[in-house]
Order: structure tokens, then C-alpha cells, then sequence
């Protein structure tokens, strides 16, 4: 993912609300959002080059997110995929099950959050490894640090904090936030330039390119009962829609 917000216990209908876009390689082969066959409760698109994930609920009571982070150099190709770390938090098993344990240098640079009924998380591995427990509210996530100003994540926490305020209930209109090409001219531009070259320096929320871009935007709810939806909307180069996913799930009573 290269965009996120969420909302953890703002809202009087969801005590979870996240909303971001991945933005990829348009070669690179991913699976659309399902339930996977070979971890029974996950709910998750999946890159089929490094078989892991970069978004997901698990019926078990998880859900979690991961950008990855500019400006610690080049990715090295020896490092573990940032995607077994999500697949292996969201189902609690695996090497990095444990966020308390879990070796965070082992990946490239990425920032994480991981939520369950009663805890919001972030965590990251540079400058050096963090865990961090978040207090309710609204957070935005891209290529930098939490809640770094730059222009795309204030944008899309304004179109969030609007559709809490307006109290709406149905988290499948803020699928349109996500599709937004422009820009305010607010905030701080990134101080270093993306990994992929062929994106803007300041790119809009939604990157329409026919090698690099937004390959899908997902929304996930969840209510304070266990009841949760999940959502996701596909992209192909040209930035046409390809296909959705809408999977209703519950986690278990607390």
C-alpha cells in the first residue's frame, strides 16, 4: 500500500474504519481480495511474486496494513518480503507472529499498522525498530513517517474526518477519496524521491499510469460487535475498473 488512513474508535457504528490504495508495477501479479485456501481466516489480496500480503482482516480478530518507507537507501533483494510479515500478524502464525517479537530488521524499510478488539498498533523498523501503541483517533499513512504531512495523506484524512463528522454509516462511499487525482496545494512535499521511478514526486491519492500506479483501493470496517466488511476495488493500467470484492466476516465474541 502506498496510501492509508484509519480511524480506530471514532465513529459510533465502526470501531475500526481503514481506507489506502496500493500502488504498484502493473506487470507485477497479484491475486484479488479473497479467503485464502492455505491459511484458513484470512482475508486478503495476495502478490503472487512474493506470496505474501500488503493488506488484511483474519477472522480471528486482526487486521493490518503496510507501507513501505522512502529515504534509507535502495531496497536490498536479500531482505524477507514485507508481505510475510503482514500474512504472519494477521494470522499469528508463522516467524513473525508475535509483533512484540518479531525481528523488524529482517524486512526492508515499512511502516505497519496492526489492530485487534482492543489494541491499535504501529510499527516500524527505521530509523531504528518501534512499537508504538496508538491512542483513538485518526491516522494517515504513505511513504514516511506516521502522519507526515505530505499532501495526498492530508487529503485523504480530510475526505475521512468528513465522512465521520457527517456521521455516515456506509464505508463503500469512501471508495470515491481513494479515486481522487489531484491535489491541494497543502502540506510537505516528500523529502526523497520514490523508489518507483515513474512515479510523481507528488503524486495524487489515486496514480493513474500504465507502469506504475494504483492497483487497487480497499476499505475495511469493523464494528465494535466483531461484525466487519471487507472491500476491494481493482484497477488495470489504464485506470478502468477490473473487478470488486465485498466479503462480510465477524470476529469471534469477546
Amino acid at each position: 500500500m502506498c496510501i492509508v488512513a484509519l480511524a480506530w474508535r471514532a465513529h459510533p457504528r465502526w470501531q475500526l474504519v481503514l481506507i489506502g490504495n496500493r500502488d504498484e508495477y502493473h506487470a507485477r501479479p497479484a491475486a484479488a481480495m479473497a479467503r485464502w485456501d492455505d491459511r484458513p481466516g484470512l482475508i486478503a489480496g495476495r502478490d503472487l511474486q512474493s506470496g505474501g500480503t500488503w493488506l488484511g482482516a483474519d477472522e480471528d480478530g486482526r487486521v493490518a496494513v503496510i507501507t513501505n518507507l522512502r529515504g534509507f537507501g535502495d531496497p536490498l533483494p536479500d531482505r524477507a518480503s514485507r508481505g510475510a510479515l503482514v500474512t504472519d500478524l494477521l494470522t499469528g502464525s508463522g516467524t513473525y507472529a508475535d509483533p512484540n517479537t518479531a525481528a523488524l530488521d529482517d524486512f526492508n524499510p515499512f511502516n505497519l499498522l496492526l489492530a485487534d478488539r482492543d489494541r491499535l498498533l504501529f510499527l516500524t523498523n527505521r530509523p531504528e525498530p518501534q512499537r508504538s501503541l496508538l491512542a483513538p483517533g485518526l491516522y494517515g499513512l504513505s511513504n514516511g513517517p506516521l502522519d507526515q504531512p505530505w499532501p495526498k495523506t492530508l487529503a485523504l484524512k480530510e475526505a475521512m474526518l468528513q465522512w465521520l463528522v457527517a456521521g455516515a454509516t456506509d464505508p463503500e462511499n469512501l471508495f470515491e477519496a481513494l479515486r481522487r487525482e489531484t491535489l491541494p496545494a497543502t502540506g510537505i512535499a516528500p523529502a526523497t524521491p520514490s523508489d518507483a521511478p515513474l512515479e510523481p514526486p507528488l503524486s495524487p491519492i489515486f496514480i493513474r499510469n500504465p507502469v506504475y500506479g494504483t492497483r487497487c483501493s480497499s476499505v475495511v470496517a469493523i464494528a465494535p460487535d466483531g461484525t466487519g466488511l471487507a472491500l476491494e476495488r481493482r484497477f488495470d493500467a489504464q485506470g478502468h475498473v477490473t473487478g470488486d470484492s465485498r466479503i462480510p466476516f465477524h470476529w469471534p465474541a469477546a
